[in-house]
């Protein structure tokens, strides 16, 4: 398998790259990236391309809500644009796979509404197709708590969906979610396009889970890849087609950028990523 390329979430950086887009693309570019995946650009896509030409980056996936009313965030909720607006805006970036980042707990529960998540996101495959693009799913941790006959609610929305859907698995909410990381990696297979990869000492217990008390990102304990508890290492190596190895920190535990920077370090001095 060819090595997957390297990028980082721009939700690790969102405040800074809010306030100075080219400036903190640049210290991206300084460290040694070419890819990044694009967060909240909806509503500012021409603003983002500018910046990303401006820097030689590009963002070959990027998050944006497609399967809800409005997309929830621990720091707050975003409003959800119709798909054709959504999928506009991503051909303007340059994206092309589109990932859903976050559907609410409560639609994981039954196997009912896990299906309902997999239809509706087979019927955007075409929507977005008509736009060059493909669609794609990013879970958390609350897809594992339901089980259906012996498979979690997460297995059962990948075996459900088209084959053309792609699957970014995060691999720190998928350790959140009392899941074996690096086996679910080799049950994906070729399905498996991105991971997000992100280490830490995962909570007591599953934030997301029905019943749960709410909760922060400010109060989640991450740190550089390589590090904490999430088997990376392994995980990375079991990927059979995998795309591409996004960075991400929910919190980042200190400079944000210097915090890329060593997730950076371990993805490619391990050989784990270029």
């Amino acid at each position: 398998m060819a090595l997957p390329e390297a990028s980082v979430q721009l939700y690790t950086l969102a405040a800074e790259f809010s306030a100075d887009m080219e400036g903190s693309l640049d210290k991206l570019a300084a460290i040694g990236l070419r890819n990044v995946e694009a967060f909240d650009f909806v509503g500012r896509p021409d603003q983002i391309r500018a910046a990303l030409d401006a820097s030689g980056l590009a963002s070959p996936t990027g998050h944006a809500p497609l399967l809800s009313d409005e997309l929830w965030t621990p720091d707050g909720s975003i409003p959800t644009p119709a798909p054709e607006v959504v999928f506009e805006a991503a051909a303007k970036v340059g994206i092309k796979t589109v990932i859903d980042p976050f559907v609410p707990t409560d639609r994981w529960q039954t196997l009912e509404s896990v299906t309902d998540i997999a239809e509706r996101l087979n019927t955007l495959t075409e929507t977005a197709a008509g736009f060059g693009l493909e669609v794609g799913y990013h879970n958390h941790a609350q897809e594992f708590v339901a089980d259906f006959d012996g498979q979690t609610a997460y297995e059962r929305f990948v075996a459900l969906t088209d084959e053309r859907v792609a699957i970014e698995l995060d691999l720190y909410w998928a350790l959140v979610g009392g899941q074996d990381v690096t086996g679910l990696v080799s049950l994906l297979g070729d399905r498996l396009v991105a991971a997000h990869v992100k280490d830490g000492v995962a909570p007591a217990s599953n934030p997301f889970a029905p019943g749960a008390e709410s909760f922060g990102s400010e109060s989640l304990d991450q740190r550089h890849a390589g590090t904490g508890d999430v088997p990376l290492a392994e995980a990375l190596h079991a990927a059979s087609d995998l795309k591409y190895a996004v960075i991400e920190y929910d919190n980042a535990p200190g400079d944000v950028f210097a915090d890329i920077a060593a997730s950076y370090s371990f993805l490619i001095e391990g050989g784990f990523a270029r």
